[in-house]
């Protein structure tokens, strides 16, 4: 009996002393799953994949169709020399200062058609004396500008390449706060990049970046460089075009702000149709209504939009509209702030005569008001500009 439990303690200890060999000399013998990380630790891998396998929840399937199509925009402009470096004594004070580097800008771009048609941002490519355009793919054309649209902030090139990538557009007006987004673009040059987030508002105007507001809100990081980029949903369409950021850093703060492709394509189309957006125009000074302006100017309206100035001679001062009547209604469009009553009538064809619904006093009215062109405006852009 002494015998055979020597013998067994003797076998378990020689397994013990194997085990702890191969355990420190060969622990893959042990477990075909672990591999060596440096050498000194072993670490457990996960099974590869199979082939075209999405990764529950991720997003990759989505930066994948749209990558393609979103371009990087490299723009210079000439320096301008100043007219007092041709002075003599300037220059023997102050030096030569007339060797000035050219200007240059950074942005993004989305191939919308396999024409080569590029949606960007107004505010990437305005001045520019050239505009270099890179694919993802490293192809390199020379973009050209087809059209801009400063009162959104939006432009349209053109490249001549062959076999362009096109990304899907979506349907911007079907989006939801809390969707997943992506934003593609290439920030601070360092190359594509995605990054993810939800959409955390909708509609934001009053912002003073550009005329027409209407933007989508998002988490997603957008950074100096991203202009122009898309910001794409979980299926790869294009939704917005990323535009400008809240920031009191110049980077990211997880507020940035993209125009809804309803806006974009309405802009695209009547660049390439006319090379140029036609908006209509009344001539009037516009305010949301408040008990202190409905006071003032003895209106009893509960809602809609006071004119507290009309321009003598315009569209609308034509058909007698007045100060103080509250439009409530342009055509089928019900109107409740400064904004909706910009953009209704913006839409409105020029020499089209539309139907303005408005109260005058207590009394209920209906003008029609056939919109003049709107001409050209200045552009605002408080926030930090992402190009």
């Amino acid at each position: 009996m002494k015998r055979t439990w020597l013998l067994f303690a003797q076998a378990v200890t020689v397994l013990l002393a194997a085990y702890f060999v191969v355990a420190t000399l060969k622990p893959e013998w042990l477990n075909r799953r672990a591999g060596p990380l440096t050498g000194l630790v072993s670490v457990i891998e996960a099974p590869a994949a199979p082939a075209g396998l999405v990764t529950a929840g991720s997003l990759s399937a989505a930066a994948k169709k749209a990558s393609p199509a979103v371009v990087s925009i490299n723009t210079s402009k000439a320096a301008q020399r100043s007219q007092r470096s041709n002075d003599p004594w300037f220059r023997f004070f102050f030096g030569d200062q007339g060797a000035d580097q050219p200007q240059v800008g950074l942005g993004s771009g989305v191939i919308v058609s396999a024409d080569g048609y590029i949606l960007t941002n107004n505010h990437v490519v305005e001045g520019a004396d050239e505009i270099d355009v890179t694919l993802n793919d490293s192809r390199h054309a020379r973009g050209k500008v087809i059209g801009t649209d400063p009162d959104t902030d939006l432009a349209v090139l053109k490249i001549e390449l062959d076999k362009l990538p096109v990304i899907v557009l979506g349907d911007s007006d079907a989006l939801q706060v809390g969707d997943q987004v992506l934003a593609i673009g290439n920030p601070f040059g360092v190359g594509q990049t995605v990054t993810s987030g939800i959409v955390s508002a909708l509609g934001r105007n009053q912002l003073g970046i550009n005329t027409f507001e209407n933007f989508i809100q998002t988490d997603a990081a957008i950074n100096p460089g991203n202009s122009g980029g898309a910001l794409i949903d979980v299926n790869g369409n294009l939704e917005g075009i990323n535009t400008a950021i809240y920031s009191r850093s110049g980077g990211s703060m997880g507020i940035g702000f993209a125009i809804p492709v309803s806006t974009a394509k309405q802009v695209l189309e009547d660049i390439v149709k006319a090379g140029k957006v036609t908006r209509g125009w009344i001539g009037v000074e516009p305010n949301d209504l408040s008990p202190e302006l409905a006071e003032t100017f003895g209106v009893k309206a509960s809602a809609g939009v006071i004119i507290t100035g009309v321009l003598q001679n315009g569209p609308a001062a034509k058909a007698g509209l007045r100060p103080g009547d509250v439009i409530t209604g342009v055509g089928d469009k019900s109107i409740g702030n400064s904004q909706q009553l910009l953009s209704a009538v913006a839409g409105l064809k020029p020499g089209t005569a539309s139907r303005f619904v408005l109260q005058r006093g207590s009394d209920k009215l209906e003008l029609d008001i056939t919109p003049g062109l709107r001409p050209r405006s200045l552009v605002r852009r408080s926030p930090t500009d992402t190009e």
